[in-house]
């Protein structure tokens, strides 16, 4: 899915608004939602660092994936900071998301192979102590079971 994030910076209401466009019918953006923080939790937010800044942004309507919301905080901080810009425009396509190289994890500490000795998996090993129990004498059940006289219902009956 492709997203547009719009960051507005709304002197007259001494605002930074954010709207989130996503792609749900081909070629066009629809809004989905907008938020708006006003500058002193943006400031706060800001001198607080990058995390707290990301966790003011976020809200029950907007919650960007976080290598998205990293991307949109350092956009607010630039327009925030900037005296002549009015908005920042962010574009993101998923399949660009999804199809990043992870770096390989590296194993810290190396797991020594056990040798496994088939014959003992196979064995039983149950307890020795267990002793048979009687068989069961009598079995109540609801089910009846006839024996030749059923009937078959392709026959046409």
């Amino acid at each position: 899915m492709k997203q547009k994030y719009l960051i507005l910076n709304d002197k007259e209401n001494k605002q930074i608004k954010i709207q989130e466009f996503a792609e749900l019918n081909k070629e066009m953006l629809s809004l989905l939602c907008e938020e708006a923080y006003d500058y002193k939790t943006i400031k706060s937010a800001i001198s607080a660092g990058k995390d707290e800044l990301i966790a003011a942004l976020r809200t029950n309507n907007l919650y960007p994936p976080g290598i998205y919301a990293v991307q949109i905080a350092d956009a607010v901080i630039d327009l925030h900071q900037s005296k002549d810009q009015e908005s920042v425009e962010l574009f993101f396509d998923d399949k660009n998301l999804l199809t990043k190289t992870r770096k390989p994890i590296k194993i810290t500490q190396q797991v020594e192979d056990e040798a496994v000795d088939a014959d003992a998996i196979l064995e039983d090993d149950f307890d020795e102590s267990y002793t048979e129990k009687d068989e069961i004498k009598k079995i109540d059940s609801s089910l009846k079971i006839v024996d030749d006289n059923y009937v078959d219902g392709d026959d046409g009956s």
